[in-house]
């Protein structure tokens, strides 16, 4: 009783516990699956470059309507999908590989962004959209990133077939339909965008990846089959969650990286002891 205790009380008392909680769970239920794709196309890292690709939008949001996460939202998402879909121009046309082509457009997006916030705004203005206010989220917020995650699973079912098949036969997939393949592709970055979006309303534009990224990565130490890969993935987000948002209220730590250094914990674990190529494994 007295561990039921100390795991509810915080979220029966407060009512921001209850919405960072809500919030924490329905972005880890869309974002998992797409970073297990994600990591599965070798495209990990741009799912990190498209979460600092999204600043600049962020910011003219801000610039335009102040901390106004509908605008910010709206902004962040036609950033990110223009500069997915600028590198994914450049890498067809020129000889230059998918990753150095974002690389090349986030870094520039990622010091834009944060120029235009400073021109406005004050060093915790600018803290805030970088890192998020993860118990500061409202209502509203909550029900804009409830219809984000309902639309990421929906699309995510219907093209869940192409992104298997894009995943572990990509020669199958351009042979049959190279125009089908790209509206897949296009939509499967879009998918990424949005999620890595509503996530900035939690954790700001440089950790949200990190709900998307962690778990699937820390899930592929643990079996080789997609569906239970997908269901570790989120069941490790969800629980790394409301860990670390009890971590932080105990230990008066900031409640987003505390979410995040304990998904990142799983890792850890999971690279050490995981039974799908984990070290200890190996070494056996």
């Amino acid at each position: 009783m007295m561990l039921f205790h100390l795991i509810a009380s915080p979220f029966i008392e407060f009512g921001f516990m209850r919405r960072a909680l809500v919030g924490c769970l329905v972005i880890t239920l869309s974002a998992a699956p797409l970073g297990c794709f994600l990591l599965l196309r070798r495209m990990s890292l741009i799912g990190d470059a498209l979460s600092h690709a999204v600043l600049p939008g962020v910011a003219i949001g801000y610039l335009i309507s102040g901390m106004s996460l509908l605008a910010m939202g709206i902004g962040g998402f036609i950033a990110g999908l223009s500069v997915a879909m600028l590198s994914g121009f450049v890498t067809r046309h020129t000889e230059l590989k998918e990753d150095a082509s974002f690389a090349g457009f986030y870094l520039g997006s990622l010091a834009l962004g944060v120029t235009l916030v400073s021109l406005r705004g004050s060093s915790v203005d600018l803290l805030h959209v970088l890192f998020g206010s993860i118990l500061a989220v409202d209502r509203a917020a909550l029900i804009d990133i409830a219809l984000i995650g309902s639309t990421s699973l929906l699309v995510l079912a219907v093209i869940y077939r192409a992104l298997v098949i894009e995943s572990f036969d990509v020669t199958f997939l351009r042979i049959s339909s190279g125009r089908y393949r790209a509206l897949i592709h296009g939509l499967f970055l879009s998918l990424v965008v949005l999620n890595l979006v509503a996530g900035f309303q939690l954790l700001g534009t440089l950790m949200t990846v990190g709900m998307m990224m962690l778990p699937a990565a820390s899930a592929r130490f643990w079996t080789q089959r997609l569906p239970v890969m997908l269901g570790i993935a989120v069941l490790q987000g969800m629980l790394a969650s409301l860990i670390g948002l009890l971590w932080s209220y105990y230990a008066e730590l900031p409640a987003g990286p505390a979410i995040i250094l304990t998904i990142t914990l799983f890792f850890c674990f999971s690279v050490c002891v995981g039974h799908n190529g984990g070290l200890l494994r190996l070494r056996r």
